[in-house]
């Protein structure tokens, strides 16, 4: 089906197979469905595979460095209150180099959504372990197996309270989209790890392996941050679906002054204006 962010013309530099082309046609499907217009929309990533996706729709877009996505989406929703920002990445770039920015990015509780392509590899530079990779998997950096143990990040976002916190899969395309268009809509920071294969540099962790080792969550109280949190640490399959959401958390963006007393675009406002606005960022950071 066609969509309004379809856009011709553009060499897409993915792998055959690779998940990046479900999770690129399921966005574009969610976003259609939820009436969201490329003009309000603005796509930030930083650098590898996944964060090519934003180059490959119709709309605005930053390309960031490395692991800086987050901070650079989350000034873009302080700026201009009306956009609906959606910062997106692999698993290393959003976990291993930016890191320390998921962790402020969650404190903080913009109105963002964060969606992480896990395809637990280091695809763009050619398959080292990533912080999700599976204990034992063998790459040609890590040549006798991975021996840490993998990075969690629903249990981390639970634990500091993210307002949002989900896993899908892209071999699951209706339930990625329902899960993706709730994270969207949710006022506040909400994280997506998006589970899918990278078929030229994960041998392990295949589509297949995914099917096999993950199961929707059922009967689960997504107001109860202490079994969302149990669920996060359970051993075993993956589950997915939504994990914890609270209504309750405020606003990043809504919390600054220059915001309350005017919600109009900083690029609108006056020198004056953006001159505090950008001296009351600053006393945030």
């Amino acid at each position: 089906m066609a969509s309004i962010y379809d856009i011709q013309g553009i060499d897409n530099a993915w792998c055959p197979g690779c998940g990046n082309h479900a999770i690129l046609g399921v966005l574009k499907s969610a976003l259609d469905e939820l009436k969201i217009s490329p003009e309000n929309l603005l796509m930030v990533s930083g650098i590898g595979q996944a964060a090519k996706l934003p180059q490959y729709m119709k709309g605005s877009y930053f390309n960031g460095l490395h692991g800086r996505a987050l901070p650079a989406a989350v000034a873009a929703k302080a700026s201009n209150i009306g956009l609906t920002v959606i910062a997106e990445s692999g698993d290393g770039d959003m976990y291993g180099e930016g890191g320390n920015h998921f962790l402020a990015t969650i404190r903080r509780n913009p109105d963002i959504t964060n969606i992480v392509h896990n395809n637990m590899i280091y695809g763009l530079t050619k398959g080292q372990a990533s912080p999700t990779s599976s204990e034992g998997i063998k790459t040609n950096i890590q040549v006798d197996g991975v021996f840490e143990h993998p990075f969690n990040p629903l249990a981390v976002a639970i634990a500091m309270n993210a307002s949002f916190v989900a896993r899908a899969f892209s071999g699951d395309l209706e339930q990625t989209k329902e899960i993706l268009k709730q994270a969207i809509q949710h006022k506040g920071y909400a994280l997506v790890d998006l589970l899918h294969p990278c078929v030229s540099f994960n041998k392990f962790n295949t589509f297949q392996w995914f099917k096999d080792n993950t199961y929707y969550i059922e009967n689960h109280d997504i107001s109860d941050r202490n079994a969302a949190f149990a669920l996060a640490i359970k051993e075993g399959k993956l589950g997915l679906g939504i994990y914890y959401k609270n209504d309750g958390r405020a606003v990043f963006e809504e919390q600054l002054e220059s915001n309350k007393a005017d919600k109009t675009p900083l690029y609108k406002r006056s020198a004056d204006r953006n001159a505090k606005l950008d001296k009351l960022i600053k006393s945030y950071i």
